[in-house]
């Protein structure tokens, strides 16, 4: 199963960045990255020039392609349907790493799905998924009505791939989003009846092997079932 860095806004610390080496297994500069800016496209804030900034490594705010990768790719979800497999399919395997951008959780779900991607997951045991806020979200089981954009004709509710079991409720306390409080987001994860953490913009959740590991310089807190911590 493909290893996971599922980040709030990419690889903003020391402590996400030695993260991130240490799931490659090797230096940055040796690693070969493709980035996904599906996501965007699918929210009404996004714009072409957020897509661009993503793809161009122009985010300091959330760096991801930005951070020294031997080669960089692009890997546009929407365009894979009218590719032959035979194609696409390698380019995914050959990427140590896949860097997925915010945006819209369930939109990129849905192409995720209607790509073959999604069913790609299970055999890349090789491959690291960075994800960036809904670049993350979109492999829990839900992402909850408050993060809703569009619901996918394929379930027409706001469940995602379910490839961890818990729910993430990102950018706690984010100065541009006031409604992301610590207390807001235990509201949230009393809806998704189910496991959920909250995290903000310096801290990330690791998955190997279905092990989960908090990776932070910031603020966290777990939502039951289990212990919390803050």
């Amino acid at each position: 199963m493909i290893k996971l860095l599922l980040t709030s806004a990419g690889i903003r610390n020391a402590s996400i960045r030695r993260a991130l080496v240490d799931l490659l297994g090797k230096p940055i500069a040796e690693s070969r990255a493709l980035c996904i800016p599906t996501a965007g496209y699918g929210h009404p804030q996004c714009t072409p020039e957020m897509a661009w900034n993503f793809i161009g490594g122009r985010e300091p705010r959330c760096p991801m392609v930005e951070l020294g990768w031997q080669s960089v790719g692009v890997l546009e979800l929407t365009a894979l349907p009218s590719i032959a497999k035979e194609r696409w399919m390698p380019w995914v395997r050959q990427a140590d790493v896949l860097l997925v951008n915010g945006g819209d959780a369930l939109y990129l779900c849905h192409w995720m799905r209607q790509s073959g991607l999604a069913a790609l997951l299970p055999s890349l045991d090789r491959t690291l998924w960075v994800g960036l806020s809904a670049g993350s979200m979109v492999m829990t089981p839900r992402v909850g009505e408050a993060f809703v954009e569009s619901k996918p004709p394929a379930t027409g509710d706001d469940r995602a791939l379910g490839v961890v079991d818990f729910s993430i409720f990102p950018h706690v306390d984010h100065p541009d989003l006031p409604e992301n409080t610590m207390a807001a987001a235990e509201r949230w994860a009393a809806g998704i009846g189910g496991p959920a953490y909250a995290i903000d913009d310096e801290t990330a959740i690791q998955v190997v092997d279905g092990a989960v590991e908090i990776v932070s310089e910031g603020q966290w807190q777990r939502f039951a079932p289990g212990p919390q911590r803050r």
